[in-house]
């Protein structure tokens, strides 16, 4: 009998990398993709890295690719973009051992900043994609991947969502099997993407998809039952279909790009009223459609959001749910941490009156009340890049109101390229990076300015400060983050200055392993004045009560800024 465990999706990707004899594994953490790398790093046969970002972790995996290992690469959706450039070129190059990429979408954006559909980046790549519907599958559709790409001499694209990669299921576990490594040849026209090679390598990738598109993979399979309707659906929508409409009739696609036209054709016919059933955009449907074939697909089903058995209840069998949210619920926004450094650093801001280009991370938590001070959030290092944007379209006085704000992994992901272009391009705006030694968004990874890599080895730390300065910044400031008076002083310094600058505001993570709290603050009633100083930053170990005096409950990690901000002595510190 063999052995069985329960397992997350992005932990059965992980398994079935390791099963599959991956050597090397480069990722940047992202929810919803994070645990794969989290899980392979367990398995010590593989090597496995945190990469600065997702084009740089592509790179390594098609390194370790071309010298004939097999790797791996795992992002999130957003991360792909940022991937795209050596993947383009990779699907022309094709693979030495096989590589295999991971990107996992968030069909509603339970941590991300739009709803793209990968699919449709590996369409234009010309890259084939498996998409499991359970952790089963996770597991044994990535070591096909493994096969598919070796065989067929090219990148394979798993695509995975937030409710597959966070969801468990039961995984038979297999033996890692290790093929030899391939030897190196050297072929230039194969590896080397110069115009006159890319323009012969073109003609082999779309005779490669249009042969995977004939192949006849166990993964595509027809399930027939009531004739009368039929659906086309893969992923997790798949599993929503069997639980809705358990007697209908299902093709179920393993591979999504590219479809396989003999095997939708064959199935169309045999069915009468035919639904294709997939989250996001209309990638299958649009195919169909195109053929020939009537459909019915986003004209009844959002492109918006995740799905559900529920949808395909209201929708098909006109059985709308019963049990609604109430309208009248109070609603729960996210909030910083109680003791989160970006609190105080945004409370600075805030009492300037500065208005703050945003970046993705935790502190993009300060766009809403009460401290609405983060006027922008668009990707990763956008930040800085926004700020100078600002400053060459309505010049250097228009940006004394604004800073640029970015975390230290963040920074690390893209920002520094960004710091560059303003430094090289003599802008005069101020940068505040929110050091809280690690990448605290997605559960506190390690990334090159933390001294620790993802296999828990000590390096050497890159110093934020002594890069800024190697960039070409001349006033380049550190303050402690919890320090008020002397961070508000540097951002009224650094604001009114005509040069650029960088100020980092230093406090670890509240959530940091290790954090210890020997002291907390307590209210002293007989002198709080009832001002309401204390709770403008919006911490959530303070409540106001009902006779308008406040309350510090056990969450409090004795940061001290609420202390900072009463004037009448009316909250102290006191041993935990």
């Amino acid at each position: 009998m063999s052995d069985k465990a329960l397992m997350l999706g992005n932990e059965a990707i992980a398994r079935g990398a390791w099963e599959a004899g991956v050597k090397v594994s480069a990722a940047y953490p992202g929810t919803p993709s994070t645990e794969i790398s989290e899980s392979i790093v367990k398995y010590k046969e593989v090597y496995a890295e945190w990469a600065p970002n997702e084009k740089v972790a592509v790179e390594v995996a098609l390194g370790a690719s071309i010298a004939g290992v097999r790797s791996l690469a795992s992002m999130k959706h957003v991360g792909l973009n940022v991937a795209a450039d050596p993947l383009f070129t990779a699907s022309y190059t094709g693979v030495g051992g096989g590589m295999v990429l991971v990107a996992a979408d968030d069909p509603g954006m339970y941590s991300s900043q739009n709803e793209q559909d990968s699919r449709m980046v590996a369409r234009a790549a010309l890259v084939p994609v498996l998409e499991p519907s359970d952790s089963a599958e996770a597991k044994e559709f990535t070591k096909l991947a493994y096969e598919l790409s070796e065989r067929f001499d090219t990148p394979v694209m798993v695509r995975t969502t937030t409710r597959l990669s966070h969801s468990q299921g039961l995984v038979e576990l297999g033996e890692r099997v290790e093929p030899a490594d391939k030897p190196y040849e050297r072929d230039i026209a194969k590896y080397v993407m110069m115009p006159v090679n890319a323009i012969r390598r073109h003609p082999i990738v779309e005779e490669r998809m249009k042969a995977l598109s004939e192949e006849d993979l166990p993964v595509n399979r027809a399930e027939y039952g009531d004739l009368s309707i039929g659906f086309v659906a893969s992923g997790i929508p798949y599993l929503y279909v069997k639980e809705a409409l358990p007697e209908a009739s299902v093709l179920k696609l393993g591979m999504v790009n590219p479809l396989p036209r003999k095997l939708i054709e064959e199935f169309a016919a045999k069915v009468g009223k035919l639904y294709i059933f997939e989250e996001l955009e209309p990638v299958i449907e649009e195919q169909v459609r195109s053929w020939g074939i009537p459909a019915v697909g986003k004209e009844l089903f959002t492109r918006q959001g995740e799905y559900s058995a529920a949808l395909l209840r209201d929708r098909i069998l006109h059985q709308p749910a019963t049990a609604r949210p109430a309208d009248d619920a109070p609603a729960r926004p996210p909030i910083l941490c109680p003791g989160c450094p970006h609190r105080s650093v945004f409370t600075a801001l805030s009492q300037l009156k500065l208005h703050a280009a945003g970046d993705i991370g935790c502190y993009t938590l300060g766009a809403v009340a009460p401290l609405s001070v983060v006027d922008t959030t668009v990707c990763m290092g956008s930040s800085i890049s926004t700020l100078h944007g600002m400053e060459k379209g309505r010049g250097a006085a228009y940006v004394k109101d604004w800073v640029a704000v970015i975390g230290d992994s963040t920074f690390m992901h893209t920002g520094v390229n960004s710091l560059m272009n303003m430094a090289y391009n003599r802008a005069t705006g101020t940068v505040v990076v929110l050091d809280n030694s690690t990448t605290g968004m997605t559960g506190h990874q390690d990334h090159p300015a933390t001294g620790k890599t993802l296999r828990g080895e000590a390096v050497p730390a890159i110093d934020i400060a002594g890069l800024c300065r190697a960039l070409g910044v001349r006033r380049v400031h550190e303050v402690g983050a919890f320090d008020l008076e002397a961070l508000k002083e540097l951002l009224r310094q650094e604001t009114a200055a005509d040069e650029l600058s960088v100020v980092i505001a230093r406090a670890p993570c509240v959530l940091l392993k290790g954090q210890t709290f020997p002291n907390r603050c307590r209210e002293v009633p007989d002198k709080c004045k009832k001002c309401g100083a204390c709770l403008k930053p919006g911490c959530p170990s303070l409540t106001r009560l009902p006779e308008k005096n406040i309350h510090i409950d056990a969450m409090c990690t004795g940061c001290g800024l609420c202390q900072r901000l009463c004037k009448f002595g009316a909250i102290e510190t006191v041993a935990r």
